[in-house]
């Protein structure tokens, strides 16, 4: 079969609500070092948190410089492995295939993915400083052949119909309505293809948002969606969920850590823990196949 690069496909001017706009302005002067020095370790800048047990020796390091160093790597590890993580759900890839990473950020996940599988990868931000950043990256692997980062709104991205193999949102969901970004995914999959999310959603058997995710939402600017949201929005747009995994407990460690690495703390450290302790918030992962 021959898939359609997305060059080739419709190029939309990113239009924005008056919303979007302030996130795009939030993603274009954001220079935080939670994100920018953990990724100059080696280059893959991911846009979002970690899994897995945290090696709390790092803390331990008497030499201050080198206990930074310590504790940005151990940082920097547990992202890498929810980006393998989400990566290894994405099903049956080759390297023929073309993936859609939404949300791409500064483009960590598309790296992930097309050296887990060797695929073409597009990934999409509204941030045109992100994409400018992420192609950089790619040019200096030598991969941007295969992997491209282009400046469009994950909501319209005017790539061609049934294209993808797989597509993911990783922490990106919480900024749009779930049903116009799973209308697209299942435009841009071909039937049997995989989507995957890992995101942050509030608990609604806990009842309604609690201040804690009230207090995320400001932090971040976005709108944290219900989990059930999740499940009757990909209903209703053609993808049906094979996997689902709840991370809160494996998400803690990270959590804990970044609390105490000080020259990395954002603030909303303790919010986080708070949310995911009292069972108000969670950190789930969702396959869903596209029929």
């Amino acid at each position: 079969m021959t898939i359609a690069h997305a060059d080739t496909a419709r190029t939309p001017v990113p239009t924005q609500s008056t919303y979007q706009s302030r996130v795009a302005d939030y993603w274009n002067a954001e220079e935080n070092p939670v994100n920018l020095e953990l990724g100059k370790i080696d280059d893959l800048y991911h846009h979002h948190y970690g899994i897995g047990d945290a090696d709390r020796s790092v803390l331990d390091e008497p030499d201050p410089d080198r206990r930074r160093e310590r504790v940005t790597a151990e940082l920097h590890r547990l992202e890498h492995a929810q980006a393998e993580l989400l990566a290894s759900h994405l099903g049956d890839v080759s390297p023929a295939d073309r993936v859609f990473d939404a949300g791409c950020g500064r483009g960590g996940g598309s790296v992930v993915a097309h050296q887990r599988y060797g695929c073409h990868t597009d990934g999409a931000t509204i941030s045109a400083k992100q994409a400018d950043f992420a192609n950089e990256q790619a040019r200096k692997r030598g991969i941007d052949d295969k992997v491209r980062y282009h400046h469009r709104n994950m909501l319209d991205t005017g790539f061609t119909a049934g294209a993808y193999a797989a597509s993911w949102n990783n922490e990106s969901s919480m900024y749009v309505e779930l049903d116009l970004l799973f209308a697209e995914h299942a435009r841009l999959l071909r039937r049997g293809g995989r989507y995957v999310v890992i995101t942050g959603c509030y608990n609604d058997a806990y009842g309604r948002a609690s201040r804690e995710v009230s207090l995320i939402n400001a932090h971040y600017i976005c709108d944290i969606h219900p989990r059930s949201a999740y499940f009757r929005a990909m209903a209703r747009n053609r993808l049906v969920p094979v996997h689902v995994e709840d991370l809160t407990a494996a998400a803690l460690p990270y959590w804990e850590l970044r609390r105490e690495a000080d020259h990395l703390v954002t603030g909303i450290e303790d919010t986080f823990l708070n949310a995911y302790r009292n069972g108000s918030f969670q950190y789930l992962l969702i396959a869903a196949d596209r029929v």
